[in-house]
């Protein structure tokens, strides 16, 4: 009875457009309540869900990615896209994708993608001739490689879920995110092709360095990211504070386009964020509590291997689940609910936790550009002032695009695991 109080709640609030760390609490204080427990054990259980040291890199990363597009990275980063392919037909709309695959280096959060760059490359394009619904649908679909390539925050969920290295999912995300852009990228070509979209002439081999030149300090952020990771220099949380440090440096004294006057406010924004991100884990650590005492991790596992356990059809029976979900749940709440159960159910039919980890964070990547519950869509829309369906029926050849290379990182472990398998070790 308990337990279908707790699900009951749980919908009954979601369908009613409740936050979602808002139906998590509340579910979980009903069932609390129905169960006789003492109510102390929700902040109990919210202070062990965010007391884990690896989750304090999500503030830093976050300040990191604000500095840096306070400080002129978004205009640097789109100069260097379109000089790279804006010269090819339908190029303004692979410089957005180029444009996301190094924003996503710095942000590591996918709504952070639409909202920095669609308000530059949204009303760029349909100035440049593209229509308004596409505009927005390649700026929505191209956001999700952000949180595949490093850094990205979904990751340090995952790594705080499962003990996972998050240097290995940050290294394991990379291949699958490239894939992910030139999958999109070459759906762009395509489409542009068939609908004459416009291209820009080419600039020279001067517009070309001097972009890179101009993007280099943004560009290498990444870089230092990384590195700090594989050399064991530092830890993914003073990665994060010495990114923060280094987004500082290059924004108000490299490119000299951060006022000092404005990092009150990107210290506030950033800390909203931060925290609306760790309350959501805090409730959803009770929330999962709950599943946990309930034994649901166990029963979706038995209930799957009592259909089947081969390791292929679990895959595909894993993936329709999380595409589903991710049309409803934001993504970090879809991971700490059902992450270690699934994990559970896929080490036990051979499936390696890294290759797992990496192909359930790029189901919920696509859930950020599909209806109902689309964040990315929803953002893209607002950015081009138009409804939400013109949207949807072009953004369908990207997620058919993104499912074509989900499906390939799923069935191939290669994708996931050689780059941080062969850099850090089995």
């Amino acid at each position: 009875m308990e337990l279908f109080l707790l699900l009951a709640t749980f919908a009954g609030t979601l369908a009613l457009g409740v936050p979602v760390a808002v139906c998590l609490g509340v579910a979980s204080l009903a069932y609390i309540v129905a169960a006789g427990m003492p109510v102390v054990i929700i902040p109990q259980r919210m202070y062990a869900g965010m007391d884990v040291f690896v989750l304090l890199c999500i503030p830093g990363f976050i300040l990191a990615g604000n500095l840096m597009n306070f400080g002129g990275i978004t205009e640097r980063i789109i100069r260097l896209a379109n000089a790279l392919v804006g010269w090819m037909r339908g190029g303004l709309a692979m410089a957005n994708v180029a444009d996301s695959m190094m924003f996503g280096g710095i942000s590591g959060t996918a709504v952070a993608d639409v909202a920095a760059t669609g308000g530059v490359m949204i009303p760029g394009m349909v100035k440049s001739g593209y229509p308004p619904a596409f505009s927005a649908a390649i700026t929505a679909a191209s956001s999700t490689v952000g949180p595949m390539i490093p850094p990205s925050v979904p990751m340090i969920i995952v790594g705080a879920l499962s003990g996972i290295s998050v240097g290995k999912l940050f290294l394991a995300g990379a291949v699958p995110g490239i894939v992910m852009g030139v999958g999109m990228a070459i759906t762009c070509y395509i489409l542009a092709v068939r609908n004459n979209y416009p291209r820009h002439e080419w600039k020279g081999f001067r517009e070309l360095f001097v972009a890179f030149f101009s993007a280099f300090w943004a560009l290498a952020m990444t870089a230092l990211i990384i590195g700090g990771l594989l050399t064991g220099i530092a830890t993914p949380t003073e990665t994060a504070i010495v990114a923060s440090i280094y987004a500082f440096v290059v924004g108000a004294f490299v490119y000299r386009e951060l006022p000092l006057s404005a990092i009150p406010k990107i210290l506030i924004d950033s800390a909203i964020s931060s925290a609306g991100i760790l309350a959501l884990v805090g409730f959803a650590n009770v929330f999962g509590s709950i599943l946990a005492a309930e034994r649901i991790p166990q029963m979706i596992a038995s209930a799957v291997l009592s259909i089947t356990d081969n390791k292929y059809v679990v895959i595909i029976l894993i993936n329709i689940l999380l595409l589903i979900v991710g049309m409803f749940m934001e993504t970090i709440a879809a991971l700490i609910i059902l992450f270690v159960p699934l994990l559970t159910l896929a080490t036990s039919v051979g499936i390696d936790p890294l290759h797992f980890a990496t192909f359930a964070v790029l189901n919920l990547m696509i859930g950020l550009t599909t209806p109902p519950v689309g964040v990315c869509l929803f953002v893209a829309c607002n950015i081009a002032r138009i409804p939400l369906m013109p949207v949807v029926k072009a953004i369908v050849p990207f997620l058919i695009s993104n499912i074509v290379v989900l499906l390939l990182v799923s069935y191939v472990p290669f994708f996931a695991t050689w780059l941080p398998n062969t850099l850090m070790g089995e």
